[in-house]
């Protein structure tokens, strides 16, 4: 009987002495380590346009992956700031048939004929070259400051509200070849024709007229490439990225924990915010959101 009155009155004291509920004056610590972002966009920038490419942009890999480092500390009560960097991608890639083809009707662009009429007509392209390809990258980076407030559970286990804000930057690549890239041709010549002493000669085709008049058609106008077997298409955009979430830290080790979260990504490029091979703006570039449903996890080091 003692025993049993011994084991109800110490019961109180040792179940606490467990699992303490986390204190709720100022504390202090942090951790750093590995963080990965899926995130659920709701549209790719540009996916609207990408078919007349032919691509098709529900290819691209979904949840999207952001790969990234975050650290935390608190600060003040229960006060946490922190830091995240990361970047992820994903592309898709095509390969095309060729036919080359004649339009006889009125209207621009292939249309296939009806069945007897005389209507454009196409056959096969037949080559020993390789068939003309493009693949398609999207890249996303981010780099922000994390604020957040603490709600303690239980000794290792808390709730936290906050919320991540920074810079993002998206990049958006088209590449286009026609035949396999070798590295001495791609040295070979200028784009535009032959370099000598910082000029470059640009090659006139007088077939069906005079020397004269062909070279008096050009002047003025925009010289096409004659050297050309790839293309490439740079699009990137800057813009202020703001993400509420809700996480949960267990502290599963002494030095070790996991973090989980939870929140919408918002960030919009604003109209005219587009930029061409890093160097000319796109003036007539629409506004693009960047948004969707992310959860975070990370593993880390610390407290």
């Amino acid at each position: 009987m003692r025993r049993a009155v011994l084991t109800v009155l110490l019961f109180p004291i040792v179940v606490p002495a467990q699992g303490d509920i986390f204190p709720v004056e100022e504390f202090y610590g942090g951790g750093i380590g590995y963080s990965a972002m899926y995130m659920t966009l709701d549209s790719i920038p540009g996916s609207n346009k990408m078919k007349s490419l032919g691509l098709d942009p529900a290819e691209f890999k979904t949840p999207f992956v952001i790969h990234g480092g975050e650290g935390f500390a608190h600060i003040a009560g229960r006060w946490r700031l922190g830091g995240y960097a990361g970047m992820g991608s994903s592309e898709i890639t095509d390969i095309f048939d060729v036919y080359l083809y004649v339009n006889r009707d009125t209207v621009s662009g292939y249309q296939a004929p009806p069945a007897g009429s005389t209507g454009d007509y196409a056959v096969a392209y037949e080559s020993q070259f390789p068939k003309p390809s493009i693949r398609a990258r999207f890249s996303f980076l981010l780099g922000a400051i994390t604020m957040e407030y603490v709600v303690p559970v239980y000794r290792d286990l808390e709730i936290t509200a906050g919320a991540l804000m920074g810079i993002g930057r998206v990049n958006l690549s088209f590449d286009q070849f026609a035949g396999n890239p070798e590295w001495n041709d791609l040295f070979s010549n200028n784009m535009y024709g032959e370099v000598t002493n910082g000029t470059i000669y640009y090659p006139v085709d007088t077939t069906g007229t005079t020397l004269q008049s062909a070279i008096d058609t050009l002047q003025g106008q925009y010289l096409m490439p004659v050297n050309v077997s790839h293309s490439m298409t740079n699009l990137t955009g800057t813009f202020f990225n703001f993400q509420p979430y809700v996480a949960v830290k267990w502290q599963f080790l002494d030095r070790m924990g996991l973090r989980i979260s939870a929140g919408f990504n918002k960030g919009t490029i604003a109209k005219s915010g587009w930029v061409l091979n890093d160097h000319y703006p796109i003036d007539d570039s629409p506004k693009s959101a960047i948004q969707g449903v992310t959860i975070r996890a990370m593993v880390y080091f610390g407290l």
